[in-house]
């Protein structure tokens, strides 16, 4: 019998391993590793991707194991210099953007998926292309190169934003079919779980944004974008500017959190952003997700939580505390409130008050004894 390791890059968060059906002691020790789970539509086993991980599989399989190196990088489209054609075109998709006042991500998004696009189509006039045509593009993305459905509706919305916005043509020439969207449950943690983690760094700056993601339900955009004057500790509020859509908005102040944000600031002295670098300007992004990926390590939590985990596990937390789901909605900054009501299938599955109907049936059972 033979166990396959299959190692990814540095990057990913889980390792995934093969265990021969008839090795049964092999699959009784790797239930016994913390984050082990099955995949039972490919057949594999998986673990937490850390330093541990490597070595706990080798001295379970012993010398009955073969290492697969495999990498996630995906095949890209081919690459061209724009003709002086397209870059006209790409800068008046770019102006018209502008004029619009989408944020920053959009442009980068719409005219990334645009260049890819008026390079696929180098050689034919890209204002006259039939729908067809459009439609055999969005297909080969999809089946030969394996895009994500949020790259698929991205690019979607950048052709027809070129078409129906900045050409002016007609909306119902250009309709094309949407990729259906998941429709998944967010990941949760317990309030364990949270206390575990934020009480993890030791670094003051590491454990005040671990604090805030989930006192405050914040993104991780949203923090490193805090400035030192957003927090109101007159009125227990925090200002969120520009946020997703940009939109702007108040949530709460943690009576808890405050004390170890001034205590970070009389330390750190920073000047301008709340969160800075070490050498000014921003906090970055990748170093959250760092700061949050060691600490959930050390604290054992589940392996598939990012940073927006406590963003979650904030409106699932305080729905079941019975807070009212449209101050829910407005401290998250939905506009919908139906994108809210997600968080009530967590809690309707956690709640402990809602007792199975094998419990209801065994204590009536009970009761008439």
């Amino acid at each position: 019998m033979t166990a396959k390791i299959y190692v990814a890059p540095n990057s990913a968060k889980r390792i995934k391993f093969f265990i021969p059906y008839k090795a049964i002691e092999w699959r009784a020790a790797v239930k016994r590793l913390r984050n082990c789970y099955y995949h039972q539509h490919q057949k594999l086993w998986s673990i937490t991707n850390d330093t541990e991980a490597l070595p706990h599989l080798k001295s379970i399989f012993g010398d009955k194991y073969r290492i697969i190196h495999i990498t996630n990088k995906q095949v890209a489209l081919p690459a061209a210099e724009l003709s002086n054609e397209n870059l006209d075109r790409l800068a008046a998709m770019e102006k018209k953007i502008v004029l619009k006042a989408y944020s920053q991500h959009t442009r980068n998004s719409y005219r990334n998926a645009f260049i890819k696009f008026m390079v696929f189509f180098q050689d034919k006039q890209v204002d006259d292309l039939e729908k067809a045509e459009i439609e055999n593009y969005l297909y080969l993305l999809i089946k030969d190169y394996n895009i994500s459905e949020s790259k698929q509706s991205v690019t979607i919305s950048a052709i027809k934003f070129y078409y129906e916005k900045v050409l002016g043509k007609k909306r119902e020439c250009y309709n094309f079919q949407r990729p259906k969207k998941s429709k998944t449950i967010p990941n949760v943690l317990s309030e364990t779980e949270v206390i575990r983690l934020i009480n993890v760094p030791t670094n003051l700056k590491h454990k005040c944004i671990l604090n805030l993601l989930y006192s405050a339900g914040l993104r991780r955009s949203e923090v490193i974008n805090l400035r030192i004057e957003d927090i109101h500790s007159d009125t227990s509020t925090i200002f969120v500017k520009g946020a997703k859509g940009k939109k702007d908005r108040h949530t709460i102040l943690s009576d808890h959190l405050l004390p170890m944000l001034r205590a970070y600031y009389l330390s750190e002295k920073p000047m301008y952003w709340l969160f800075e670098g070490a050498s000014g300007g921003q906090y970055s992004p990748s170093s959250i997700e760092k700061i949050f990926r060691k600490a959930a390590i050390s604290a054992k939590i589940n392996g598939w939580a990012t940073p927006h985990t406590l963003r979650h596990s904030f409106a699932t937390h305080l729905i079941e505390a019975g807070v009212n789901l449209r101050y829910v909605q407005e401290l998250l900054g939905h506009s919908s409130s139906k994108t809210t009501e997600i968080y009530t299938h967590v809690t309707s599955i956690s709640n402990k008050r809602i007792l199975s109907p094998l419990d209801t049936i065994m204590n009536k059972r009970d009761n008439l004894a």
